[in-house]
This record gives C-alpha cells, sequence and structure tokens, in this order.
C-alpha cells in the first residue's frame, strides 16, 4: 500500500530507526508499502523511516528489481569525492556532500540472510550512503559543516520549502551559549583558586582569590537566571529547535548552579 512521504522539515524521521530481528509478515508488509511507495513516486531509493516505519530497512532499484537491505551497514569506506545528491525528503533540492566511492558493505536480505557486497559505482554508492544515514537519524543537511548548513537552509527557505528565518527556524549558533561561556569562565577561575593553596601561595593572595569566589559565585547564579528567561524566550521563538526544549535548559543551568554551590562552600573552608 502506498504510504505518505515524509518531507522537510517533518522531524519525524529524526530517530535511530531499530534493527529487524524478525523477518516474518510484518516485515513482508512493510517492504510491500516501500516498494509500492517507490512505485507511485518513481523513486529509485527509499529508506523505511521516510514513510513513518521506524526500523532499519531500505530499498533501492537496481536494474529494474527491487532490493532490500535490511539492518544495512558499511564495514570500509574508500576514495572520497563530492557528490551533488537530490532527497524526495528535501523536495529534491540539490546539496553536495562528501561520500565514498567504494563500499564494503553487510546486510540482511529480505528472507533475513546475512549477506555480504562491495560497491564501486559513484551513483550506487551515493544513494547507499543517503539511505543509510536516513536510517541512523541524518539526512543531508547533517553531512554540512555549519556555515553550508546555514546556507542550505536558506536556499531550501528561498524555494518556499522551508520559511525563512522565522519561529520555525533554529539558528545553528544560539546567543545563549554567551551566558553559558561567561559562566563556565566564572567557575574554572574558582576551582583554580581552590588549588592555589597547594602551590604555597602567599596569605594575601589567597585572601584576594577568596574574594573573587564571593563575587563570582552570585554571578554566576545571576547569569543562569538569565540565561533560562533567554532559553525560553528562544523556546517560544524556535518551536522546532530541540537543544532549546526546557528540559535542556534546566539541565544546564542545574550543572552549573551545583558546581558554584560546591566550589563557594570548598572556597570557605579552603581560603575562608
Amino acid at each position: 500500500m502506498v504510504q505518505q512521504i515524509k518531507y522537510y522539515p517533518d522531524t519525524s524521521i529524526n530517530i535511530n530507526a531499530g534493527p529487524i530481528r524478525r523477518f516474518k509478515e510484518s516485515y513482508r508488509d512493510m517492504l510491500r508499502d516501500i516498494i509500492d511507495t517507490m512505485k507511485e513516486h518513481n523513486l529509485n531509493a527509499l529508506s523505511a523511516i521516510q514513510i513513518g516505519y521506524p526500523y532499519q530497512l531500505m530499498v533501492i532499484k537496481e536494474n529494474e528489481e527491487y532490493c532490500a537491505y535490511a539492518n544495512p551497514r558499511i564495514i570500509t569506506q574508500n576514495k572520497p569525492f563530492d557528490s551533488t545528491e537530490e532527497s524526495i525528503y528535501f523536495k529534491n533540492h540539490a546539496i553536495t556532500v562528501k561520500r565514498y566511492e567504494e563500499l564494503s558493505i553487510i546486510y540482511d536480505d529480505e528472507n533475513g540472510e546475512m549477506k555480504t557486497k562491495k560497491i564501486n559505482n559513484k551513483e550506487e554508492a551515493s544513494t547507499f550512503q543517503r539511505k543509510v544515514d536516513y536510517l541512523f537519524n541524518a539526512t543531508l543537511l547533517d553531512r554540512l559543516n555549519p556555515n553550508q548548513k546555514e546556507q542550505a537552509i536558506k536556499a531550501l527557505a528561498g524555494k518556499g520549502i522551508m520559511p525563512d528565518k522565522t519561529d520555525d527556524y533554529c539558528p545553528t549558533f544560539s546567543k545563549k551559549e554567551y551566558f553559558v561561556s561567561v559562566s563556565d569562565k566564572l567557575l574554572f577561575f574558582m576551582f583554580i583558586s581552590l588549588i592555589l593553596p597547594l602551590f604555597g601561595i602567599e596569605k594575601s593572595t589567597l585572601d584576594s582569590w577568596y574574594t573573587y569566589d564571593k563575587f563570582a559565585f552570585p554571578a554566576v547564579i545571576v547569569i543562569m537566571i538569565g540565561f533560562f528567561f533567554y532559553a525560553q524566550y528562544e523556546a517560544r521563538k524556535f518551536r522546532q529547535c530541540t537543544s532549546c526544549q526546557i528540559g535542556n535548559n534546566i539541565g544546564v543551568m542545574f550543572k552549573r548552579i551545583v558546581a558554584g554551590v560546591v566550589f563557594a562552600v570548598a572556597s570557605y573552608f579552603v581560603l575562608g
């Protein structure tokens, strides 16, 4: 049965697909769905996750035959090259990524028997690698460096595939990282102050460091409060951004505040 294909920016495909353990009727139903969907959309390859099945299965059309690859793994790869590729997920928008021309792979066929294969063709190798990427929580965008990724996202937005920099856009760099960077530096020097007595530092110098600690600790608290409120602002603005989720933000805050408390208490007993 033909299934609905997932299109960018649908993030439901961003999971690690599970291995196939049983090659019974449910597996064959899934395989038929993939092939039917490929025929309907005239596709040469498709991963199960692209139609909502979270399993390590993909099909590649080879010489008019639909070949199933279950639990595929790339064992070796050689001869890197730049591959300009299109994917139905990105509505066939071309993106250039690094691939390998020569592959050694293992996989289970449709009967569950382990097979090995060598690929020595750029087109076949790039197709195989692209479909494997989908099974392990990666797309063409994840093969790009941050600058290239941002340019690709803008290019996609320019084609109307995703709104331009709006509430749904997740930035590659967040300004909240400035809060984290400053607090980490303050905590680092608080830690340094605790080991200074081991080097026979004069008491007047240690007193100065203790004064620093007394100001650094509340500064870390204030900075983390600022971080939290700015992070909440980003979470509302960039709704698709997983790094903006409240659980991540609370975790960042908690670790640094706890570290600040530990260092402050230690400073009181070591330097006070």
